[in-house]
């Protein structure tokens, strides 16, 4: 495997560190890009648009210092590995943010419980993180080889990265924070996958001799830096796992609770307009003209087609939220989302 020459170790410093002073080219750049992403991402969630979601996902920039945080961890550079760090927690931080203030604007009456773009970043598996180090790979590879530069655009879709924050940020406003932890950690998985594939690129294509050739701050790469990436990212695999196994779980349990809704919701002239499970509770989504249906009546027939141990939380589109506990026939009436 060839080494990385002099030239291609600074112009990978140059892409991927960004200067401090706020004012230059690659801080603007970062900056705009990042809140024109967020916006761009929130409204592509909110309007429930792949399309425009995956165009916000080419724009966004975060990729540079999560890289630049992994190129700076194999020349073991403190400063531009902690203003990368925070370049990566504060632009986090801006996306949120942003999609807290969009979600306010809308604020749902449903709490996106029927947005598939919220849906598929709320349940992270250990396949994302496997994609998630593909993905990575493909990414600093890219930036060594600059004759296969031309799929960094590829990259960019196949991460995602601002549009889990964005829905964080809105899953904020309508207080489910548990589904807005486990969109963040979805974040927190790609960028951990980002930052240990890039470490293992970066080292085995010797950017450290470059560097050096190019007169770039090096300092002592110590093997226990390898090995705490590394930890970071076997410890995300921990809680993956569990929601693997919970999803799996979660999928049968909507399966089964379908037809008993839909049977349900035909007898009394409604639609239904969703139904799926999160950690054991189901949740159902319900729209048609008033009067409304009895929610209790779906309670008693999940019961009787045994699933009797989970909870239900049943929204009606336009009307208010029921929480009707298992092991009970009684609902409560909610104006926003149980969490």
């Amino acid at each position: 495997m060839a080494g990385v020459s002099a030239d291609a170790a600074r112009r990978m410093a140059d892409a991927l560190f960004i200067e401090r002073d706020w004012r230059s080219r690659s801080s603007t750049r970062f900056w705009a890009l990042l809140v024109l992403a967020a916006i761009i991402a929130t409204s592509g969630v909110i309007g429930d648009s792949t399309a425009t979601v995956i165009g916000a996902m080419i724009v966004a920039p975060l990729m540079t210092p999560i890289l630049g945080s992994a190129l700076a961890l194999v020349l073991a550079d403190r400063e531009h590995l902690v203003r990368s760090a925070l370049l990566v927690l504060t632009g986090a931080a801006a996306v949120v943010l942003i999609g807290m203030v969009l979600g306010w604007i809308v604020s749902p009456p449903d709490a996106f419980a029927s947005n598939s773009q919220v849906s598929s970043r709320i349940s992270p598996r250990l396949i994302d993180l496997l994609a998630a180090l593909a993905t990575g790979t493909v990414g600093a590879f890219a930036l060594v080889r600059t004759d296969i530069s031309d799929t960094l655009p590829g990259v960019a879709i196949a991460i995602s990265l601002v549009p889990p924050l964005a829905v964080t940020g809105l899953l904020l406003t309508v207080r489910r924070y548990h589904d807005a932890g486990e969109s963040a950690l979805l974040f927190a998985t790609n960028v951990a996958a980002i930052v240990t594939t890039g470490t293992v690129v970066f080292l085995a294509y010797g950017v450290r001799a470059g560097a050096q050739e190019a007169a770039l701050r090096v300092g002592r790469f110590r093997g226990p830096t390898l090995g705490a990436v590394v930890a970071v990212l076997l410890l995300i695999a921990v809680p993956l796992t569990t929601g693997t196994l919970s999803v799996a779980r979660d999928r049968a349990l909507a399966a089964e609770a379908r037809p008993v809704a839909e049977r349900w919701a035909a007898d009394r002239s409604w639609q239904i307009a969703s139904v799926e499970a999160r950690n054991g509770i189901v949740v159902i989504g319900v729209l048609g003209l008033p009067p409304q249906p009895a929610p209790t009546a779906l309670r008693i027939a999940l019961d009787r087609n045994g699933m009797r141990d989970a909870d239900l939380e049943l929204h009606l589109v336009g009307g208010r939220t029921h929480w009707c506990p298992a092991d009970t026939t009684t609902c409560t009436t909610r104006q926003a989302a149980r969490i």
